[in-house]
Formats: C-alpha cells, structure tokens, sequence
C-alpha cells in the first residue's frame, strides 16, 4: 500500500511538472505591467503569472496568520 501512494505521488507530480511546462513554453510573448503609471520591464506572460502565483502563497497565509493573531488578542482582551 506504501508503495502505490509513493508511485501515486510520483505519477502526480510528474504530471503536474509537465503541465507547468507546457503552461511556460506556451505563453513566451513579452508584456510590460502598468500599474498606478509604474511600467515594469517587458517579461513573459508565464513568468508574470508564476510571480504572482508565489506572491499570493506568501501573502496570504501571512495576511491570515496577521489577522487571526489580532482577533486571538482582542478575545482575550474580552474576556
């Protein structure tokens, strides 16, 4: 049993690292990001979207770790 979860998870990444992959060779054309009249450089539509991917798994646990660390304080300070 041990084994088929490792073959399962190895199959599964696998698949997943293709997939990826396949996201990256397919989106190269080159964009530039606007924002509040900031251009950035010119970089490809994967890169773009990976960055925000792994900026979005930093920011949310840190914002929910933030905020449930404020109503742990305020509970507290209630009771």
């Amino acid at each position: 049993m041990r084994s088929f979860k490792r073959v399962f998870l190895g199959f599964f990444l696998l698949l997943l690292m293709l997939v990826v992959l396949a996201f990256v060779l397919e989106n190269q054309q080159q964009v530039s990001i606007l924002f509040l009249g900031f251009s950035g450089p010119q970089l490809p539509i994967s890169l773009v979207v990976v960055l925000a991917l792994l900026v979005g798994m930093l920011v949310g646990p840190v914002l929910g770790w933030f905020l449930g660390r404020s109503s742990r304080v305020s509970r507290k300070s209630l009771a």
